[in-house]
């Protein structure tokens, strides 16, 4: 007699919807969209907030490597209107964003996606080198095609960790007494505000990429949409 644990398998061997899922499954889908609008404000708010005290450095000093100091970022890219108003915009979406990313790495680490998204280095190590050197003109031929190449993965994989960072010095920034603790981590409050700087510059430029390449594989924009044939 046959369990019911074993004719579940049967059954999901059998049947191809059950065994295949889409190029981009419906929470991918919806964590991306989800995540445009609450990163353009967050973006936005932030450049507003930082637009209060445009420098960098401890106790008043300035860092002297950084080239921007006291220079606003440009109006076009502010949102919020003066500081109070992009404070309320920033905190308000900042724990929408984090929930968003949070049931996104559930259900990335629950369904298997980190198998064929995140970047292994045993793995994709040797592709991402291969597929820079085609893009470089260094090599004639891509390497064979895949799921995401390694580079994608790489970029794919560090945008995630730019991400997490950018949180995890956002709360340095927002109670640097309560989580002294995590503000160590960054350097005590400046070095905070520093790294939530440089990886709000990381994840854009990652956009900027990102969108490059959609516009040169338009596909891509109809999966993330439809979710693409089941493969």
């Amino acid at each position: 007699m046959k369990t019911q644990g074993s004719k579940a398998m049967a059954d999901a061997s059998t049947d191809p919807r059950r065994r295949l899922r889409r190029v981009q499954p419906l929470a991918i889908r919806l964590s991306h969209w989800i995540n445009i609008p609450l990163l353009l404000i967050m973006a936005g708010s932030g450049l507003q907030i930082f637009t209060a005290y445009p420098a960098l450095g401890p106790r008043g000093a300035q860092y002297s490597w950084y080239p921007f100091q006291n220079m606003s970022p440009p109006r076009w890219a502010r949102f919020g209107g003066w500081l109070a108003g992009a404070r309320h915009w920033h905190f308000a979406l900042a724990w929408f964003l984090v929930l968003n990313g949070v049931i996104y790495l559930i259900y990335f680490a629950a369904s298997g996606e980190w198998r064929r998204r995140l970047f292994l280095p045993g793995r994709d190590t040797g592709g991402a080198i291969k597929m820079f050197a085609y893009y470089v003109r260094a090599l004639r031929t891509p390497p064979a095609p895949d799921f995401y190449n390694g580079l994608q993965r790489l970029a794919y994989t560090s945008v995630i960790v730019f991400a997490i960072v950018e949180v995890l010095s956002g709360l340095a920034i927002y109670k640097p007494i309560q989580l002294w603790w995590l503000a160590m981590l960054f350097g005590g409050y400046d070095g905070a505000r520093v790294i939530h700087l440089g990886m709000l510059a990381l994840i854009t430029l990652f956009v900027l990429m990102h969108l490059v390449l959609v516009l040169l594989h338009p596909r891509a924009i109809l999966e993330m949409i439809t979710g693409g044939q089941r493969g």
